[in-house]
């Protein structure tokens, strides 16, 4: 994965904050947090550039990384046992990645970004922290991406995308 860390990682969330406010697909992320809550999030994460083609990540790899997209899109693709590639386009205002995180099973497909934009980066390691440090903050997330995955699998079209 070549995928650049953002130049200024104190970067607030507001923008991404508002991409969840202006989402309108069925599977935005509806965290429901205050601003300070928000800004606290913020701490725990790692704000990353991605350029059109990039690797946010690969199918098969053991990564409980959770990724919200705050500018840009990524697609999510694999192969199945009949060889045919399934595609969803996650935009701005949800998440990829929330498949590993809650199953700890290797992700089950590939993730690359669609077209220049940003996101941000929670790792297992931060998440755990974030859950020490802030357990309501943790908890709104948590719930806000168990909710995103409900909604991928009871829609049929957006199952691929739960990475």
């Amino acid at each position: 994965m070549n995928i650049t860390p953002h130049p200024d990682a104190r970067l607030s969330l507001a923008c991404f904050v508002a991409a969840t406010a202006n989402a309108d697909e069925v599977d935005a992320l509806e965290c429901r947090l205050d601003t300070a809550q928000w800004a606290t999030l913020a701490n725990f994460l790692s704000p990353l550039t991605v350029s059109l083609g990039q690797t946010v990540a690969k199918k098969g790899v053991s990564d409980r990384s959770v990724y919200l997209i705050e500018t840009g899109t990524v697609s999510v693709h694999y192969e199945d046992e009949k060889e045919r590639l399934h595609l969803a386009i996650v935009g701005p205002g949800s998440v990829v990645g929330e498949g590993g995180f809650f199953s700890h099973l290797p992700r089950r497909a590939t993730v690359s970004a669609a077209s220049d934009g940003r996101l941000w980066c929670l790792s297992p390691m931060r998440y755990g922290e974030l859950l020490n440090r802030h357990c309501a903050v943790a908890h709104a997330l948590t719930m806000a991406m168990g909710q995103v995955m409900a909604k991928r699998l009871y829609h049929r079209l957006r199952r691929v995308a739960v990475t």
